[in-house]
């Protein structure tokens, strides 16, 4: 059988995207087989290159997001500079930016000159606040996002102050969607024979994940309160004492949660009036805790997770990252992964998360020493431009 292409073998995207959402999204697209052609200014190139610890003089949080890319150099204020971008857009399937909305036209690429320049282009921008309202012109940063969305609103406890997300969650989340718009833009091309625009803001991905807390708010009027770990709807349902340690147990429903009271030996609870129904056991949900601690404290982590996964109760300890580096489960997933920096040496990132049987992601590419590809990717352009100007 021969060789099979990845999904987006021969999709070549221009990258005009710095930090973190937009390249996110570029990767995701290399990861998948396309040719990502990452645009940085000369002298520095993408402020990330110079954050996060480093190693030998590369970043490995700027190597973790920029695998499967080429770098190429161009000064965007410069006429040379937008003369070969342009040339670089005639040939692209993709052009991705994460410039506020607008900004991209003032350069002079608005949407009649790209559609001059390649009618079957994908255009895609990540913004925070997207391209239409009050607020499309601000400036986006995850944690002002976190703070906008309501995301930190429903995060934490009660009784302190609204918490965000340790990870740039809005940031990622923006960038998924950015990718998966600019692959379902592909294929509407594919059907169409026209390309079209893409847009994701960080404000509406990070919105779209408020899940439940969102449809009961829209149904009730009530806002949601900051319950910690503990689940906003279904009681009990949290952390629980072990002897050496704390529980993560996910008592979803009434059927589970016999279970899981039987397996502990408090089952007789579900039998008392005040704990019978969950709508009687969410308010004294810090009561049942306290109850459910003591009888949990009598043996281990281990002891606990492994009996009540048997029950069919889903449960598991709460791991710092390098216990979960060090887990046999994430090993068997392959989600991390070493890559060859010439140069640099090996660096240890994260794996990929999709799994595709035929097609599977690769790292075909290290992250890019800043311009390394200026010869082999703007060199024939700018005989190209020579000639048509001679």
């Amino acid at each position: 059988m021969p060789d099979l292409k990845q999904p987006l073998d021969g999709i070549r995207v221009v990258d005009l995207t710095r930090v973190l959402s937009g390249p996110f999204c570029s990767m995701l697209l290399g990861d998948m087989g396309a040719e990502v052609i990452k645009v940085e200014p000369p002298g520095k190139g993408d402020p990330v290159r110079g954050q996060g610890t480093l190693k030998d003089g590369l970043s490995w949080y700027f190597a973790s997001f920029n695998r499967n890319k080429k770098s190429v150099t161009l000064d965007l204020y410069a006429d040379e500079g937008k003369a070969l971008l342009a040339e670089l857009i005639r040939d692209a399937d993709v052009l991705v930016d994460n410039f506020r909305p607008g900004v991209l036209a003032k350069m002079g690429f608005d949407k009649a000159r790209l559609d001059t320049l390649n009618p079957r282009l994908v255009t895609a921008n990540i913004s925070g606040y997207g391209s239409t309202g009050p607020m499309a012109d601000l400036p986006a940063f995850d944690f002002i996002i976190q703070a906008m969305s309501g995301f930190m609103s429903v995060n934490g406890r009660a009784d302190q102050e609204p918490m965000r997300s340790g990870q740039p969650i809005t940031d990622l989340v923006g960038g998924l969607y950015a990718a998966f718009g600019i692959v379902c833009a592909l294929r509407a091309r594919d059907l169409n024979g026209r390309g079209q625009h893409v847009e994701s803001a960080l404000m509406n991905g990070i919105l779209s994940f408020m899940a439940y807390l969102a449809s009961e708010h829209l149904l009730t009027g009530q806002l949601p309160l900051r319950t910690g770990n503990n689940h906003p709807l279904v009681a009990p349902y949290g952390l629980y004492k072990a002897s050496d340690g704390e529980v993560a147990v996910a008592a979803s429903n009434d059927v589970v949660l016999r279970k899981f009271m039987r397996t502990i030996g408090l089952e007789d609870l579900l039998d008392d009036p005040r704990y019978d129904d969950n709508t009687k056991r969410f308010p004294l949900r810090d009561e049942l805790k306290e109850i459910i601690d003591a009888r949990m404290q009598d043996e281990s982590q281990a002891h606990w997770i492994a009996a009540l996964n048997a029950a069919g109760v889903p449960s598991g300890k709460v791991q710092d990252l390098g216990e979960v580096f060090a887990d046999p489960q994430v090993a068997a997933q392959e989600m991390v992964i070493s890559v060859d920096h010439p140069g640099h040496g090996d660096v240890r990132m994260l794996g990929f998360p999709v799994k595709l049987s035929e097609t599977p992601c690769e790292a075909r590419l290290p992250a890019p020493e800043l311009g390394a590809h200026d010869e082999e990717i703007l060199g024939p352009l700018r005989a190209r431009l020579a000639q048509r100007s001679g």
